[in-house]
């Protein structure tokens, strides 16, 4: 495996080592949207958007399911492939190349348990667009807003299917509206915050196609206690990862 100039190769924890990056990396909200999927054993699951693959890998570390990660970025799904290589794990996880907005004949509609998305948080036009073509796709809505991750995730989820997301606060009656248009109801959120007393910088959202209307607003996830230390349940999201980046 020849790794790029700008690839490196950082431990995740577990004997596993990830191809990361300054295109493709991940951020503390991809390792929060993967433990709050809580994918279960038998769960079909796709991550749409997976850059350079943490939520697919995250979950492979714990239990073998049929796992999917896209993304429309040919780097990314480089870097994945030879995440899977160095990991000896080719055929766990399945990379694939396309446009979540042309999924048809790609993906199995009405197949999949389980769909995420960490998607790109600014609208097109707000705030500083980086120079960068591969970091202005992943950080703005220039190839996906919600709306588009939403319909994508209706076509693939069964009935019942659950898709997670994670997104700024300030977008949540967006998610909703859009979440329920497309036919999937909003059934848990949670938000997350640095320190208790503090706004939220990030929500998590699942919801579940074809359910009726109910939501659960779960407690809000602490980062840091009073004295700036990880809290226990933070620290246990990472588990051994968080051991080596202190």
């Amino acid at each position: 495996m020849n790794l790029l100039s700008d690839e490196r190769l950082e431990p995740l924890g577990g004997n596993m080592s990830i191809v990361t990056s300054d295109s493709h990396t991940f951020g503390t909200d991809a390792v929060l949207l993967a433990n709050f999927a809580n994918i279960r054993r038998k769960d079909v699951a796709c991550d749409m958007g997976t850059g350079c693959g943490i939520i697919p890998l995250i979950w492979c570390k714990g239990i073998t399911n049929e796992v999917y990660g896209l993304d429309i970025q040919p780097k990314a799904i480089s870097q994945l492939e030879k995440t899977l290589e160095v990991n000896d794990m080719v055929g766990r996880i399945k990379p694939i190349n396309c446009d979540l907005r042309n999924l048809k004949g790609v993906l199995e509609f009405g197949r999949f348990d389980l769909v995420t998305m960490n998607p790109p948080y600014k609208p097109v036009g707000t705030g500083i667009e980086n120079i960068d073509e591969a970091q202005r796709i992943a950080r703005h809505e220039v190839c996906c807003n919600i709306d588009d991750a939403v319909a994508a995730a209706s076509k693939l989820l069964k009935f019942g299917g659950r898709f997670c997301m994670c997104h700024r606060p300030e977008r949540l009656c967006d998610i909703i509206v859009s979440m329920r248009q497309g036919g999937i109801e909003v059934k848990r959120i949670r938000f997350v915050v640095e320190r208790k007393g503090r706004q939220p910088w990030l929500v998590l959202v699942e919801g579940k196609r074809g359910s009726k209307s109910g939501v659960t607003i779960e407690g809000e996830l602490v980062m840091k206690d009073e004295n700036g230390n990880n809290t226990d349940e933070f620290r246990a999201m990472f588990g051994d990862y968080m051991d080596g980046h202190q």
